[in-house]
């Protein structure tokens, strides 16, 4: 399925598509954001989150966050719900924004997919896609922007 349907993900740290605060950037405190999600699906057997930038300028974007084996009754996702995944920058943990000086608005796209089925690992965000995409029960996410 896939579709939204009643999943939900927020922050309190921002709005949905406005700027992100300094302190979650890389050059700052580069510390995560707190991820709120609400009408998981009653079949889910686990959360993952993976925040993406699709606005850096290399093929398939960059990874900044992933997490894995959240449960799916978890209101609050934070690095220690789970088990945190490498990025784009080889690197396991939270990786704040830091788009090239003068590039522009970045987004940072924080998904929250709720699964049929475990994820096995800590697999790169485009082995999960690959290996868990038929897993995807439903999906939203929680946009936030950012430039230097």
């Amino acid at each position: 399925m896939a579709f939204p349907g009643t999943i939900t993900v927020t922050t309190p740290d921002f709005a949905d598509r406005t700027r992100m605060p300094d302190r979650f950037a890389a050059e700052h405190e580069d510390i995560a954001p707190m991820i709120e999600v609400s009408g998981v699906p009653s079949e889910a057997v686990e959360l993952a989150l993976i925040c993406h930038d699709p606005d850096a300028p290399i093929p398939f974007g960059w990874t900044h966050w992933t997490v894995f084996g959240i449960a799916p009754d978890q209101t609050t996702i934070t690095a220690e719900s789970g088990r945190e995944g490498v990025t784009t920058k080889g690197e396991a943990g939270y990786s704040g924004p830091l788009p090239p000086p003068g590039h522009g608005d970045h987004s940072y796209y924080f998904w929250v997919y709720a699964l049929s089925r475990r994820v096995e690992g800590e697999p790169t965000r485009e082995e999960f896609l690959r290996d868990y995409a038929d897993a995807v029960i439903e999906q939203n996410r929680v946009i936030g922007i950012y430039s230097r």
